[in-house]
């Protein structure tokens, strides 16, 4: 997968590249909404033995958001991503996605599919609004902490 590059002005540059379980881990322990972040184990455990991406975004050079997917039983996870609040509204999560999704249609999968909480009000918009569908619910303890599986049908390439 080559780089992609996108320049906001002619004070910021995003480049949106492979990455490491080092990087991620290092960006998860600066997002506010990750309660107990995953450690490296849990990153080299899911990823051991299947095909995977790991993207991140590197604004002026510096990590400022991810995304990481695996196969799993066949389809593609968007298992974790998050971009740096200092980051935010600049379009990167929608830019990480839109790679991670070329990616995963270039390897033959047909979908992209995902797990986020009730409380995660802003992750649920955005997955609307990019045409995932909800598929699935898990309740759990208290309704802020719900599961929510959302599904996108990924157009094949020509």
């Amino acid at each position: 997968m080559q780089k992609a590059l996108y320049v906001i002005n002619e004070n910021m540059k995003i480049e949106i590249t492979e990455s490491d379980i080092e990087t991620v881990v290092n960006l998860t322990d600066k997002i506010p909404e990750f309660i107990n972040p995953r450690g490296a184990n849990e990153y080299y455990r899911r990823l051991d033995g299947v095909p995977h991406l790991i993207l991140v975004a590197l604004i002026n050079e510096k990590p400022g958001g991810f995304k990481v997917g695996y196969e799993r039983d066949g389809y593609f996870y968007s298992w974790m991503g998050g971009v740096l609040p200092e980051f935010r509204k600049l379009g990167i999560a929608k830019k990480l996605a839109d790679r991670q999704e070329a990616w995963a249609t270039e390897q033959g999968y047909s979908s992209v599919t995902f797990k986020t909480r009730n409380q995660h009000k802003g992750m649920l918009i955005f997955a609307l609004k990019n045409g995932f569908d909800i598929i699935g619910f898990k309740e759990r303890e208290s309704v802020e902490v719900n599961r929510i599986l959302l599904r996108k049908k990924l157009k094949p390439i020509n």
